[in-house]
């Protein structure tokens, strides 16, 4: 069988994704300094020049890196918010996405590494924090529609409620890397289901007539 010649545009994705796959495991296990541009392109089979005619330095292929997992993220959740699930079934998907949402260590390694960065640099912070935005657009974005469909008013501005609930996913998930014997990843989930639930349950319960919540 005959093998199908790549066009160049073909060919320089498949380039700068084989660099990216390598950046990815190999940021996540040494950090962004140790990994060399040389580390990268030797495990991904490619030279100096394939590396510099597709990205200008590391930290550009690291946010690029960043950019394409999120785009991941988004994508998932697009897809969850256009069916028309009832409350409870969209509260369900939303734990399951959620709490297998840092089962992938390099993923969330990469994420910390890049929240390190941005304190040191104040270049790259101001892409992460590009990022980020759409991230918690994302997050908020659920979560106003989650209120919406139950019909009830969110406590305070999913954008806030977002920003709290990232920042609470992202130290169970830390805390579980670095004391492993404190907290095992069914742990972690646990408690992440339990915050995906709060914050779902509590929808629920504002949509309820207040008849329903008899006082004392």
């Amino acid at each position: 069988m005959t093998r199908k010649r790549l066009t160049r545009e073909e060919s320089r994705d498949q380039t700068r994704q084989r660099l990216l796959q390598s950046a990815q495991k190999l940021i996540a296990g040494k950090g962004l300094a140790a990994a060399s541009v040389e580390d990268i392109t030797e495990a991904a089979g490619y030279t100096r020049g394939a590396f510099y005619s597709n990205f200008d330095s590391k930290n550009d292929l690291f946010i690029e890196l960043l950019r394409a997992d999120h785009q991941k993220a988004v994508d998932e959740m697009s897809a969850l918010m256009s069916q028309p699930l009832p409350p409870e079934e969209l509260r369900h998907r939303i734990r399951e996405m959620y709490t297998g949402l840092y089962r992938d260590n390099e993923c969330f390694m990469n994420w910390t590494e890049a929240r390190m960065l941005a304190t040191r640099d104040a270049s790259f912070q101001t892409k992460l924090s590009a990022l980020l935005v759409e991230k918690r657009g994302q997050v908020s974005a659920i979560i106003a529609h989650f209120y919406q469909l139950a019909g009830a008013t969110p406590p305070t501005s999913p954008e806030v409620m977002a920003m709290g609930f990232m920042s609470l996913v992202e130290g169970v998930k830390l805390f579980m890397l670095s004391s492993p014997k404190d907290m095992s990843m069914d742990d972690a989930e646990t408690i992440l289901s339990l915050f995906v639930d709060s914050i779902m349950e509590l929808a629920i319960i504002k949509s309820q007539p207040a008849a329903a919540h008899p006082a004392g």
